[in-house]
């Protein structure tokens, strides 16, 4: 299956629908009326739903298994058509689409089942996806903002070129791939003047976004979080909180971490990790949906 490993859980919401046409009004008086033979048609399809919502990762090779926390089957008959409609939650890693879709597919057939033995012709029209909220589809509102960061390596080895900057041009890319340019990228040492002067220059010429890479752990040199602490007009502490969930989640020494953000006038400030795995997983837990402070600040409403 995928690897979903470096997602995050959000509320994932996801609406199919499927049709069945039957072919005499005769059938559907008998589904009205509860007398087809085989018994209550739309009770026996929502527990057919339910089952085949719970069971989708059982028959599909592909789909993880997950919680199902939410699921809802409703009917509706307009004429000869009978419309299916199934609506799952869940709170995960991956959306719930095939689950509805499947659920709404096993309702139809068991109509199909329970009706053939009145009337002959009944067809199963369609089954599709209505809506899906969470996941990629609600952070692509986060981007193409024509949005500018700069990314300033904060390292003593890699400064005196004794080692390579793994971390920071990682978090370069990550970036790009979200459509955020990076025109400024520099490498300094672990020193607090240069790390103010750095902070200084980049939340005054344009930059929106501002990370920090390296000098986040506890060590004497570590001295990023405390010349940028003070700097800060407003300091974000979720923003770090999740961060250090999402790394204590996949390896044991995240809480070390003293990570910092906050603004800077307009500029949001990030300080991560210098190793390559910790910056890497600090851009997986925020990106792209840290990006919304900016579109506070800019004056955009707050979404629900």
């Amino acid at each position: 299956m995928v690897n979903i490993t470096h997602k995050s859980n959000t509320l994932r919401k996801a609406i199919a629908e499927a049709t069945v046409l039957v072919s005499k009004q005769e059938t559907i008086e008998a589904i009205e009326q509860r007398k087809v033979p085989k018994g209550d048609v739309f009770s026996f399809a929502k527990v057919a739903a339910l089952f085949g919502v719970k069971k989708t990762s059982e028959l599909i090779p592909d789909c993880h298994p997950l919680p199902v926390e939410f699921t809802d089957v409703r009917f509706n008959i307009t004429d000869l058509k009978i419309t299916i409609e199934v609506e799952v939650h869940t709170i995960y890693k991956t959306g719930v689409e095939v689950e509805a879709m499947h659920g709404a597919s096993i309702a139809a057939l068991t109509l199909y089942d329970m009706l053939k033995p009145i009337d002959k012709n009944v067809v199963i029209q369609q089954i599709q996806l209505k809506s899906k909220t969470g996941g990629k589809t609600d952070k692509k509102s986060y981007l193409n903002k024509g949005l500018q960061a700069a990314v300033i390596v904060c390292s003593d080895t890699v400064s005196a070129n004794k080692a390579e900057d793994k971390a920071g041009i990682a978090v370069i890319e990550a970036l790009k791939k979200l459509d955020i340019q990076v025109p400024v990228y520099k490498v300094i040492p672990d020193d607090s003047s240069a790390i103010e002067k750095q902070v200084s220059a980049n939340t005054q010429d344009g930059i929106q976004l501002l990370i920090m890479v390296g000098g986040t752990g506890v060590s004497l040199r570590d001295i990023t979080p405390d010349t940028v602490k003070p700097l800060l007009d407003r300091e974000l502490d979720g923003i770090m909180e999740t961060a250090r969930r999402y790394g204590q989640e996949r390896m044991p020494y995240a809480m070390l971490s003293r990570s910092v953000a906050g603004l800077i006038n307009q500029t949001l400030v990030l300080t991560f990790p210098g190793s390559l795995s910790g910056a890497t997983e600090y851009m997986d837990a925020l990106f792209p949906q840290v990006l919304h402070v900016l579109e506070v600040i800019a004056g955009d409403r707050h979404g629900l």
